[in-house]
This record gives C-alpha cells, sequence and structure tokens, in this order.
C-alpha cells in the first residue's frame, strides 16, 4: 500500500492555462496530467540494512511477526459495540480510541508511525498481519499535529507528551535529508530512506505539524523551528509557471515535470505555508486554477460565472460548478481529502467565509445528498483510502465535485471525520450510521473502508487516514484547538491576508 499523500497531479499546456493574456483555445484531455508515475519513479532505492534485517530473522516473510512485535500496542477487540448514545461522548470515545491506536502503531526503538496495519479477516494476531513498516512525512507530520492535540483534550499530559514528541524530533535528527527536506519515505525498522523524491505536499504537511508543535510546547520550539527554517520551499518553485512543482527527484537532480495548478486541492496548505515563509511570492496563491476554460470540453460541466478577477496584482479568473442548487468550486477528484484536508490546521470557515470556506460546506453538503438523492446510499463521505483488496488503495469522489471526477466506491470514516469542520451534526450522524450498520469500528476507531451496499469492511488502519480523524475530532472537542496553534504561528500569521482577498460566487 506504499502511496504518498501527494497524489493529485495537474499541469497543463496553454491551451488550458487559466490566465487572461492566454486565449481559451480547444484542448484536450491528454493535455491535463493527473496521477501519473514519472519514469524517476521506477528507480527503487537500495536497503542494505532492510534486508540484512529481514535475512537475519528468517527473510521477509518470516521477519513480518518481528516487524509486528517492534510495534507499541496491538488491538484487542475486533468490533468494538458499545460506543456511547450522546454526541459528545461519541465524539470523546472516537478520540480515545483512534489515539491509542496512533500510539500503538508506531515503532517501539525509532518513535514513528508505521504507514499502516492490515488485520487478517479472521485473526487479531499479530502473527496473521501485515505491517506496512515504513511512514511517509506527512504521516509525521499530522501524528506531531497529534501528538499535541492528545495534550489539548487530556488524553496526554505534558512530561508525556514532550518525551513522545522529542522522541520523534531525535529520530528526524537522524534520518538522512537533501538540502533540508527529508525524502518522501523511510523504512521504519532500519530508517533507511526508500525514495529518491523530496514533495512539495508532503513536506509542507510535516512543516505544518511542527508549526503546530511549537505553538503548542514552547520547549520544543527551537528544534523544530530549526528543520522548519531549514526547508528552502523555492526548490519546488516554478517562477515562469507562478505554481509549485510536485516535488524533486534526488537522483537525477531534476525537478518534477508535474506541477500543482488547481487551486482547491490539499496543496493549497503547503502553497499557504510557502508564502507564509516568504519562501515564494503572494502572487502564487491566485496563480492556481479555479475553473478551466470552456472549451476544455473533458471537463465534467462548463464552468458558470468564469470572468476574470484580479488579486495581489494577479490576473486571474474565477467560476464555479453547480449541482441542483449547491454552487462550487471543483477540485480535481471530488474527495474530501482534496477539499477539507486543510481545514485540520486551517479554520478555513472562519478565515475565508467568502471563498474556502464557502466552498468546504458546498462540498460537504454534495456528499452527503449525492449519496442520498443520487444514490440512495444510507452513508457517505469518499475520499482516497483503502479498498476491500488486501494491499489496495484507490481515489474515491463524488465525480460531479471534480473537475475530471472520481468515482465513488467504498466510504471512508475519515472523509466524515473531515466533516466534522464545516458541517458537524451531520458529520457525527454519518459516523454513527457507519458505526451501527457496519462492523466498522474497532478497538483503535474506525477501520479505514467500508462497501455501503455490501455492507463488507477493510481491517486496516491507515495512519494517514487515522491521524485526520483524531485531528478533526480533538478540533471538534476542543473548540479548534489545532487550528488556534497553527493560525497563532508567524508563519501563518503572515500569510492570513490571502484568504480575505477573494470571493467565490460573485
Amino acid at each position: 500500500m506504499r502511496r504518498g499523500v501527494a497524489i493529485l497531479a495537474v499541469t497543463w499546456l496553454a491551451a488550458c492555462a487559466p490566465r487572461p493574456s492566454l486565449p481559451d483555445e480547444p484542448c484536450e484531455l491528454g493535455q491535463v496530467v493527473g496521477g501519473q508515475a514519472e519514469p524517476e519513479a521506477a528507480e527503487r532505492v537500495p536497503l542494505p540494512r532492510k534486508h540484512a534485517w529481514e535475512a537475519a530473522h528468517g527473510g521477509e516473510v518470516a521477519a513480518r511477526p518481528s516487524v509486528a512485535a517492534r510495534l507499541a500496542g496491538w488491538p484487542r477487540v475486533r468490533v468494538a459495540h458499545d460506543l456511547p448514545a450522546d454526541d459528545r461522548a461519541f465524539l470523546q470515545r472516537l478520540a480515545r480510541d483512534t489515539w491509542r491506536g496512533l500510539a500503538a502503531f508506531t515503532d517501539r526503538e525509532h518513535a514513528l508511525p508505521v504507514d499502516h496495519v492490515r488485520l487478517s479477516p479472521a485473526s487479531l494476531a499479530r502473527a496473521d498481519a501485515r505491517v506496512g513498516d515504513y511512514t511517509n512525512v506527512t504521516s509525521v507530520g499530522l501524528y506531531l499535529a497529534a501528538i499535541a492535540a492528545a495534550h489539548e483534550v487530556g488524553l496526554l499530559d505534558r512530561p508525556a507528551a514532550l518525551a513522545r514528541a522529542g522522541a520523534v524530533l531525535d529520530t528526524l535528527d537522524r534520518l538522512e535529508t537533501w538540502d533540508g527536506f527529508f525524502f518522501n519515505y523511510y523504512d521504519t525498522t532500519t530508517l533507511e530512506r526508500s525514495s529518491h523524491f523530496v514533495s512539495f505536499v508532503d513536506s509542507g504537511w510535516l512543516t505544518a505539524g511542527l508549526m503546530v508543535l511549537r505553538q503548542t510546547f514552547r520547549e520544543l520550539g527551537p528544534r523544530a523551528g530549526a528543520l522548519i527554517d531549514r526547508a528552502d520551499y523555492r526548490l519546488f518553485w516554478d517562477p515562469a509557471r507562478g505554481r509549485m512543482r510536485h516535488g524533486y527527484w534526488t537522483q537525477t537532480q531534476k525537478p518534477s515535470r508535474f506541477h500543482y495548478g488547481v487551486f482547491y486541492a490539499e496543496s493549497r496548505l503547503p502553497s499557504f505555508i510557502a508564502i507564509g515563509k516568504g519562501d515564494v511570492p503572494t502572487s502564487h496563491w491566485f496563480g492556481m486554477v479555479r475553473t478551466f476554460p470552456a472549451a476544455c470540453t473533458w471537463q465534467r460541466q462548463v464552468p458558470q460565472g468564469r470572468r476574470e478577477k484580479r488579486a495581489d496584482g494577479v490576473d486571474f479568473f474565477g467560476g464555479w460548478y453547480v449541482w441542483k442548487d449547491v454552487r462550487y468550486v471543483p477540485s480535481w477528484g471530488g474527495s474530501l481529502f482534496e477539499a477539507l484536508m486543510p481545514t485540520l490546521v486551517l479554520d478555513e470557515l472562519a478565515l475565508a467565509p467568502a471563498s474556502l470556506g464557502a466552498n468546504d460546506v458546498a462540498h460537504a453538503t454534495v456528499q452527503r445528498r449525492y449519496a442520498g438523492e443520487t444514490l440512495g446510499l444510507p452513508v457517505w463521505g469518499w475520499s482516497s483510502s483503502a479498498t476491500l483488496d488486501p494491499g489496495g488503495y484507490g481515489e474515491h469522489g463524488v465525480p460531479d465535485l471534480g473537475s475530471i471526477g472520481y468515482s465513488t466506491g467504498v466510504v471512508t470514516p475519515h472523509a466524515s471525520a473531515l466533516a466534522l469542520a464545516v458541517d458537524a451534526p451531520a458529520a457525527v450522524a454519518n459516523l454513527r450510521t457507519l458505526a451501527a450498520r457496519y462492523p466498522s469500528y474497532g478497538d483503535f476507531g474506525f477501520y479505514d473502508a467500508v462497501d455501503p451496499v455490501t455492507g463488507a469492511v477493510a481491517p486496516v488502519y491507515l495512519t494517514l487516514d487515522q491521524a485526520m480523524i483524531f485531528l478533526a475530532t480533538a478540533n471538534r472537542l476542543c473548540h479548534g484547538c489545532v487550528q488556534r496553534r497553527f493560525a497563532a504561528d508567524p508563519i501563518a500569521q503572515r500569510a492570513l491576508p490571502v484568504l480575505r482577498a477573494e470571493r467565490f460566487f460573485d
């Protein structure tokens, strides 16, 4: 289940560029690249220490129980049935159980969260499970923010939280880096990097976690600040396009061919951070596409209200899509991951009510109504998640919410949790329905995916998705504590004006 957070890959030729200086010429789907792998991705990184460790344990297959034994804890109950009836008590239970899972699925020696744990359908035994003993830097960043959140909601006292976060920082100090940035993946058993790629989006989420950490625990401020300061996001900046590249390939010492071009995506948060650090100009915020020209006939609908706007000296086009009576600026695939992940740390509803906040509400609303009104389903919540196939991972969304649109597929509980930031009553009701109708809630909270038609559940915990559930739930329980910590950081303070400069639905 090897995948990064940076799954939204969008670039386009001049014919699709949303710049007033360029004509809206005909364009083909082939001119837009989504989710494609670059040739450099095929080159594997050798892991000599990991192979030697596995050999000492009898080989890769024989070593799997030893990998599982390295984890700090393990679930004892497959399905929990005693969930509270009161909504706040339910969220408190969800936060507690999800945090226990995040804490359990960390490497005992190195303090890093593993990527995932997939339980056997027939057994809870460690020996029968599959552990993804590697980590992504986004997962590390969200885990650091989760430590801060666990302290805020009373699940960790201050000494325990400082010790846990300090252990992660100790390990980060040992990892191989490139030009101030961490690689996209590391093996949690040996700490070898397992990627040649330095990712813009994933690096941004690590910085976000460090920002929350230093605002929560001033004792850790200098250490977190040093890691933040050394990451210069100009490494990814393409001044000719005014956009951020996906990343940098270290084996060829060349930047990615692709750019993050669609504005309403999870990549807007790293862009916000890069602006706040002063590494890229504020004009970048308005250089990303809100809607594509009508001539781009591959998109799901022709944008309405698409007119020229100007902000911070940048000319760009606005516009929106419409589903029934709801206006929204589309994402690429229509997933709640793209739409709402930034709200884990950025209170867009309060800080950008006429733009991102309104759009966040619209996306949650369409997801909920699409499930009932179009598909006749009792639950909703589509986002990139595990699939029912062992080791599977897929991009899911409401097709109409995306410029191109993913198919619906399985429902993932983390999508509902993300919606707590913009429609808490509907989100809580959906989470409760998921737990009541399907065997989807285990010892460590919700499993990652549910087929709402057959009722089948993928018995897998993904650290990325569990961290999103926990942070979203903690924000709801402690009045946006994670968002307030992030907003208090000087980096966020410097970037906040860009959120107020635009109205989506004029």
